[in-house]
């Protein structure tokens, strides 16, 4: 399976191989191609078939959690983002990355590498577009990128923003604004990612480079060529995209063909019943289009690295941060205040229109939409719940490893790993340490575990269990079995191995196994600084419509209660 490892002969132990983490936003489990999906993703399919695609690596359920593990190696709540970036008056909740915790591009360019950021922050505290004119940068509790390790930086500050004129774009550190009507995002990651690798091969360093896509996270913002090709193809509906996914994913060998795909979401209505389905069809149709613009990006990336000759001394590694995301716009808001996309307007001074509004097409950037439920549903196939779950379909994501210079054949492997693990498994690739105090910090023991040796053809098992938390859903994986509740449900329990969908509820018959997990899971969100749920009154981050569809909270006035 591989080749001599790193440091087993002199020429490779003189050239450290490159590392490119590749992040996107709210992509589900199924939309990949080589997970099932039928949109058009050649170039990251490219990485998964020569590569290493995994089938059990979970994430953080949310954007900024998933990134603050992914960068430290710990725990959100350890990092400081125990929620998401507004200060709930506690370190653990503060919102921002914490001094007691080392990011990756420190550990590496202490290392010898230099480090590069095209993409989403996020995690440096909030940013309400309404207040940019008091914005100050780089202070302690909005820490930017350049402060926390990397050499070269351009992207976003906030959770999300417009992908036509984004009003909190950094480039070097430095609050920047859109000039030219056609610029996008997602290509504007993708210019600045190149840029980035090509000045540190003309170097000569190694490097570390965090591509951190937004897309396709709402609002529903992509190209009018690349909608088009999408247009019409979701029109036989939700259950039956569901179950083409469903079979292809059987047939790859990605899912189990044990596990039963889970029923419908509960908020999610019969097809036969949707009022305009041309309107369904063009939000997903939009949704597909900026995933195919990201592919494109990324094979702009691989066609980099080999007109310069370092496609195989590069590690690759591809993820999502959550799963696919249930949030909507409710137009018929309690709230009546303009909310900070309302209040920001085009490039060119049009108004932007904020909301789900059948008969609005998505896209151009008057628009500010999402996909919605049901959509997420499709995506998260064949799991259950979304972003902000600890269910499988809020916390599994496709996760692909390419690295010719030491992975030399295609596999599917199914070793359950966490998000916190990729940091621990990129120092040892580098040959990294991870220090103990860090500008004069006590800095937290590293959680993750390096799963490296499932490169090479180990029997690699993490040896903690799996464990992930966010407002207050909750969840503990240890070997097959899985403890996992929501917010203000009781526990369920499943056995991952016969039932990844979670379907059978074993808890009535397996209550001193699910008593074990628990006092597990009690300890280790003692430890990691877990707090009840909600940690702030104010801030509760409850809006439901129904069961799991989630109403966007950012229209809730400046001076306001978030509820």
């Amino acid at each position: 399976m591989t080749r001599p490892s790193v440091g087993e002969n002199g020429e490779d132990a003189a050239k450290k191989p490159n590392i490119i983490i590749i992040m996107v936003d709210d992509l589900g489990y199924s939309d990949l191609g080589c997970y099932g999906g039928e949109i058009n993703t050649p170039n990251i399919d490219s990485l998964g078939y020569s590569g290493l695609r995994f089938t059990q690596m979970y994430n953080g359920a949310r954007c900024c959690p998933s990134r603050a593990a992914l960068l430290t190696g710990l725990h959100p709540h350890q990092a400081g983002i125990g929620q998401m970036t507004a200060d709930l008056g506690t370190p653990a909740y503060q919102g921002y990355l914490r001094e007691g915790c080392v990011t990756i591009a420190e550990v590496l360019k202490d290392a010898g590498y230099r480090t590069l950021l095209s993409g989403k922050w996020h995690v440096s505290g909030s940013w309400d577009n309404r207040e940019r004119s008091n914005w100050v940068l780089g202070d302690k509790k909005h820490p930017l990128p350049k402060q926390r390790g990397f050499d070269r930086s351009f992207g976003l500050l906030n959770a999300a923003d417009s992908y036509w004129n984004p009003k909190s774009l950094i480039l070097e550190d430095v609050l920047i604004d859109v000039e030219t009507t056609d610029f996008h995002m997602t290509d504007a990651i993708t210019d600045h990612a190149v840029n980035q690798i090509t000045e540190s091969l003309e170097l000569g360093s190694p490097f570390f480079q965090y591509v951190a896509f937004t897309a396709p996270h709402w609002p529903l913002h992509a190209w009018e060529d690349d909608i088009v090709k999408y247009e019409g193809k979701y029109m036989a509906g939700y259950d039956a995209i569901r179950t083409a996914r469903h079979e292809e994913q059987k047939g790859l060998g990605v899912v189990d063909d044990k596990w039963e795909i889970s029923p419908r979401d509960s908020d999610s209505p019969d097809w036969d019943d949707v009022q305009d389905k041309e309107y369904e069809d063009i939000r997903m149709a939009t949704y597909s289009a900026m995933v195919e613009q990201v592919d494109r990006g990324v094979g702009r990336i691989i066609d980099t690295l080999k007109k310069n000759g370092e496609f195989d001394n590069t590690v690759i590694m591809f993820l999502s941060d959550n799963g696919g995301c249930a949030e909507l716009f409710q137009e018929d808001t309690d709230w009546p205040d303009a909310s900070q996309w309302e209040s920001s307007t085009t490039l060119e001074g049009e108004p932007v229109r904020v909301g789900d509004i059948p008969g609005l097409r998505p896209g151009p950037d008057t628009t500010f939409q999402a996909v919605e439920l049901p959509w997420a549903n499709v995506s998260d196939t064949p799991f259950r719940l979304f972003k902000r779950w600890i269910h499988e379909g809020g916390i599994s994501t496709p996760f692909i490893v390419h690295w010719p210079d030491q992975v030399d054949k295609s596999e599917i492997l199914h070793n359950p790993m966490h998000i916190v693990d990729i940091s621990a498994t990129c120092y040892e690739i580098a040959g990294a340490e991870y220090p103990s105090q860090h500008h004069d910090a006590e800095i937290t023991p590293l959680e993750g575990e390096s799963f490296l040796p499932a490169f090479r053809g180990g029997n690699w098992n993490r040896e903690q269990p799996i464990t992930v938390e966010h407002e207050g859903n909750r969840g503990i994986r240890l070997g097959d079995w899985k403890l996992v509740a929501e917010w203000d449900k009781p526990w369920e329990l499943y056995n991952i191995s016969d039932d990844r969908t979670e379907q059978n509820n074993l808890i009535d018959g397996e209550m001193d196994r699910a008593k074990a997990l628990e006092k597990a899971y009690v300890a280790w969100a003692e430890r990691a600084e877990v707090l009840p749920w909600p940690v702030d009154p104010r801030v509760l981050a409850k809006r439901l419509k129904g069961d799991h569809a989630h109403i966007s909270q950012h229209r809730a006035p400046l001076s306001g209660e978030m509820k």
